[in-house]
């Protein structure tokens, strides 16, 4: 519950919705917004948004790669630790 507080807020729809539906912005009471304009507040707004987006989505390559994928690879350069160390036993 608020009690005798008003707030400017800009609201922000997400570009991918599978993280967020929406990104809520607190404006603050400060002179330095005197000079700012309302779309530059916005673009802020929406650079934010989009900037959490990519970090939050950023390996979508790695994703695609099933978990059997990432067990064979682990196998694999298991099997090869193994066979260097049997040929090469004096450098390990």
């Amino acid at each position: 519950m608020v009690k005798g507080i008003s707030r400017q807020v800009i609201v922000v729809k997400s570009p991918d919705p599978r993280l967020f539906e929406q990104a809520v912005f607190f404006l603050r009471d400060s002179p330095a917004l005197s000079g700012v304009t309302a779309e530059q507040i916005i673009d802020e707004a929406c650079r934010v948004a989009n900037g959490y987006v990519r970090r939050k989505t950023g390996c979508r390559r790695l994703r695609r790669i099933p978990p059997l994928g990432f067990f064979l690879a682990g196998a694999f350069v298991s099997s090869l630790a193994w066979f260097f160390a049997a040929v090469f036993p004096a450098v390990l």
